[in-house]
């Protein structure tokens, strides 16, 4: 089997590489382990000098990353630029940060002293998706690193020179050479490396299939897992919102990345007493973007990663037209080789259609009618998908105890859902479990060590 990409602008296929063998990868693991064991006995102050050269590496070649992004997987140029700068300041962050996340913790005791450290787990496998191919993996990495631990990545298949550059990376910014290593595998080698002595835990972001297999597998050989899986984010949109300033906002939540986002905004519940003039604003929003080349750095949305992606989302938009769903904006593949698929407004979305029930990943908006507030939070819930939310209200204090109710990992009031190094990512139902990113995610991967001295 080889690891092929395929540039979804063009249809063209870019870099094959040849799969590792189970020796290849089992040795790759060993490596990784040793050194981890180097690794794990330096100082905060070594480890954040390396990470910290990493995030300098990111952000002074911004644009060679966004490049290969835009290639692989079909990221407008721009967006990738902004995605390196972000990974970039995760590794800042982190390397200033780590040191009092994981301080020891006095405990007042009979003994003599106790205190709780946190020690570093050993090797991780971090099993990635192709979406944001740089930054699913530092926001895991950067905290990683400075906790002392090592990585193995199975990147998706299709960004396979996204997962060799990352390692490229952290190997010019002076980490041991085999701190992070890419295992070019595709998904039936997975649970061997699971199963692999050496390796001690494992993140997944990705579908909720993958999620519930690498669980599976992860618990029968007892194993911590973090798993970031699918959302289908909800966005109230209130009686006393601005509709011009709702419709903006929901059009950059429903357009990040194309619509290829766990936390792109996916169903947006209206308030009937503003929905008529939301729809005619979210409509004009939606088709002012400019959709084309992701190398123009005047394109805002790109191709989908990959023709099949682009099929199945056509086929959730059919279904949902036949059950009631209305179009109010495009709703068909562009024509030519690339994956394309123009950005589209439904209406009249409700429980039971794949637009309400499914993620609809890519640049596909649900409108669901709510008759008051009470409602729209109910029909938020509905859904086996809790990963973010949104509250759009002219009242901000009314946003922030609506945000109570929604039962989502992290709830923005009057702004689109995004991850920030400093505030824990993260889900709960089908959309997984764990946390990524700030002091909580940090402390996912470490022994939690209770010592007792009498």
């Amino acid at each position: 089997m080889a690891i092929a990409a395929v540039n979804p602008a063009t249809g063209q296929q870019l870099e094959s590489h040849r799969e590792m063998t189970p020796e290849e990868v089992r040795d790759i693991v060993e490596d990784v382990h040793e050194a981890f064991l180097d690794w794990r006995d330096t100082s905060f102050e070594e480890r954040a000098q390396c990470v910290r050269r990493m995030g300098r590496i990111l952000r002074e070649r911004s644009g060679e990353w966004a490049r290969l992004m835009a290639l692989e997987m079909g990221k407008p140029v721009t967006d990738g630029i902004a995605e390196s700068n972000k990974c970039a300041a995760c590794c800042d962050y982190f390397a200033e940060h780590a040191a009092r996340m994981l301080a020891r913790e006095d405990v007042q005791t009979e003994a003599r002293h106790s205190f709780v450290a946190f020690e570093p787990l050993g090797v991780v496998l971090a099993v990635m998706p192709w979406n944001f191919p740089f930054w699913q993996l530092f926001r895991f990495a950067a905290p990683a690193f400075m906790a002392g631990n090592a990585a193995v990545l199975k990147h998706a298949s299709n960004v396979p020179g996204c997962a060799l550059a990352i390692e490229r990376i952290v190997r010019e910014a002076g980490a041991p050479g085999n701190l992070l290593r890419t295992l070019l595998v595709g998904n039936r080698q997975v649970n061997a490396v699971i199963a692999h002595p050496r390796v001690r835990a494992v993140t997944l972001t990705g579908s909720g299939p993958a999620g519930r297999a690498v669980a599976a597998k992860a618990g029968a050989m007892l194993k911590k897992t973090v798993l970031e899986l699918g959302g289908s984010d909800a966005y109230l949109v209130l009686e006393d919102a601005d509709p011009a300033v709702a419709a903006a906002i929901c059009t950059k939540a429903r357009l990040v990345n194309g619509g290829q986002s766990c936390i792109a905004g996916k169903r947006f519940i209206v308030v009937d007493a503003v929905r008529d003039a939301f729809e005619r604003q979210f409509v004009q929003e939606m088709r002012a973007v400019r959709q084309g080349d992701p190398m123009d750095e005047s394109t805002q949305v790109g191709p989908l990663a990959r023709h099949d992606l682009r099929d199945t989302l056509h086929d959730q938009v059919q279904r949902s037209l036949q059950q009631g769903a209305r179009c109010l904006l495009g709703g068909q593949p562009a024509p030519g080789p690339g994956a394309f698929y123009p950005p589209t407004v439904l209406a009249g979305v409700r429980k039971g259609m794949p637009a309400f029930d499914e993620e609809l990943f890519g640049p596909v908006a649900a409108i669901v009618a709510a008759r008051d507030e009470d409602e729209a939070i109910a029909l938020a819930n509905d859904s086996v998908f809790g990963l973010g939310g949104c509250v759009i209200t002219g009242d901000a204090g009314r946003g922030e105890r609506i945000a109570a109710r929604i039962e989502a990992g992290c709830v923005f009031v009057n702004e689109a859902v995004r991850s920030d190094p400093r505030l824990p990512f993260g889900g709960v139902k089908d959309s997984g479990y764990g946390r990524e990113l700030s002091g909580f995610g940090i402390r996912e991967f470490v022994n939690i060590k209770a010592v007792f001295v009498a």
